[in-house]
C-alpha cells in the first residue's frame, strides 16, 4: 500500500462515543414523544454509524416508520424536519466536544506515525462535517493535507458512505490509484464503502460492531487496535521517476 485512507470518528479519535451520546440525547426523548420503540445503542451501529448526518436521521426514522418533512439545511435545531433534527444533534455534539475535548487513540497515532515513516501518504475520509474541528482538538490537523469530510462531499456533490466515492476522491487527491490505497474503517457503512470500491485492502477496526460483522461486510483484515499492524508495514518504494530524483 502507498496510501492509507482513514475514517476519523472511531478510528483515529474516540469521538464515536461523543456522537453516540449526542444521538441518544436526540432520539431517546424524540422517539418516546412519538410512541415509537425506544432508542437503543444498537440503533447507532445499524442505522447511523458512519453515514452523513442527515442520512442517519432518515435511516433511524425509517426504522420506526416516522415520516417528517425534509426541510432545509438552514433549518433551526428546533425544527421537526430531517435537517432540523440533524442540526439539533450537531449542536449537542459540538457542545460536548467543547466541554470534554478529545484525545486520539494512542495505538492509532502509533500506526499513523509508522505509516508516514514508511513513506505512505495519508488522508482522512469522514462523513462528519466536524472533521476539521475534531482533528484540531486531537492535535492531528497538521498530519493530513487531504481531508474529505461531509462538508466537502456536500459542496462537490459526492455520495456519502456506504458509497465508495469519498474514499475514491481522497485517493485521487493523494495522486494514487485506489488499488494502492488501504481503507481504514470501524463503521458498517464505511466498510461497505471500502468493499464497494477497487481498493487494495479494507482494514476494519472493531470498536463494537463485531469482528464477524465487519468481515461479512467486506473487511479483509480486522483488528482491535491499529498498532497490531505495525510489524506488517514495509517501506514504500519511491515511485518518483528516475529523472526527477535528486
Amino acid at each position: 500500500m502507498r496510501g492509507y485512507l482513514f475514517d476519523l470518528d472511531g478510528v483515529l479519535t474516540p469521538t464515536a462515543t461523543v456522537h453516540m451520546h449526542a444521538w441518544a440525547r436526540l432520539f431517546t426523548p424524540y422517539l418516546a414523544q412519538h410512541g415509537a420503540a425506544p432508542y437503543e445503542e444498537s440503533d447507532y451501529f445499524s442505522y447511523i454509524d458512519g453515514k452523513p448526518r442527515y442520512d442517519g436521521v432518515r435511516s433511524l426514522l425509517e426504522s420506526r416508520g416516522i415520516h417528517v418533512p425534509e426541510g432545509e439545511v438552514t433549518d433551526p435545531p428546533t425544527a421537526d424536519t430531517v435537517h432540523g433534527l440533524g442540526n439539533r444533534k450537531n449542536e449537542a455534539f459540538n457542545e460536548t466536544l467543547a466541554d470534554e475535548g478529545v484525545a486520539a487513540y494512542p495505538a492509532s497515532v502509533a500506526f499513523l506515525d509508522a505509516v508516514q515513516a514508511s513513506g505512505c501518504r495519508v488522508a482522512v475520509v469522514s462523513s462528519s462535517k466536524n472533521a476539521p474541528s475534531v482533528l484540531a482538538a486531537a492535535g492531528l490537523a497538521d498530519r493530513f493535507e487531504v481531508v474529505v469530510d461531509g462538508a466537502v462531499a456536500a459542496r462537490d456533490g459526492i455520495p456519502g458512505k456506504p458509497a465508495p466515492d469519498t474514499f475514491e476522491r481522497a485517493a485521487e487527491l493523494l495522486g494514487l490509484p485506489t488499488t494502492a490505497c488501504a481503507v481504514v474503517e470501524d463503521a458498517e457503512s464505511g466498510v461497505k464503502a471500502g468493499a464497494a470500491g477497487d481498493f487494495g485492502v479494507v482494514i476494519g477496526v472493531d470498536r463494537g460492531v463485531g469482528r464477524e460483522v465487519l468481515e461479512a461486510l467486506g473487511a479483509d483484515i480486522v483488528v482491535d487496535e491499529l498498532d497490531e499492524l505495525i510489524p506488517l508495514l514495509r517501506p514504500t518504494p519511491d515511485d518518483t521517476p528516475r529523472e526527477e530524483r535528486a
